[in-house]
């Protein structure tokens, strides 16, 4: 029993290593993106997907359903046409993009 747990645990860990190898083979690691301030965009392991759900627009910006609010001049347009935050080691957002505006 013990070889096939320690089966299931490795693939387990191949499976996290691989599921953060293809978040960081995305449009935004691809096309070497950066913010303002001119940092990348995407570092280890830090852009993902927000659900739309999670996002109000508001007068000034995108408020994130824990409270973070990101002015539209901040927000890069989203190719994708999902919401993703790319965060710092610290937590703190780095980037984030937004789907085109419709008109």
């Amino acid at each position: 029993m013990s070889g096939m747990l320690a089966r299931l645990l490795v693939a387990g860990c191949v499976l996290v290593i691989a599921s953060e190898a293809l978040a960081h083979d995305s449009w935004i690691s691809r096309n070497a993106l950066r913010n303002a301030a001119g940092e990348w965009c995407c570092g280890e392991g830090d852009c993902f997907v927000i659900p739309g759900g999670q996002i109000a627009s508001t007068a000034t910006g995108y408020r994130l359903s824990n409270g973070e609010m990101v002015p539209y001049s901040e927000a890069q347009p989203s190719p994708d046409g999902a919401y993703w935050r790319c965060k710092r080691p610290d937590g703190s957002r780095r980037c984030f993009f937004a789907p085109p505006p419709t008109d």
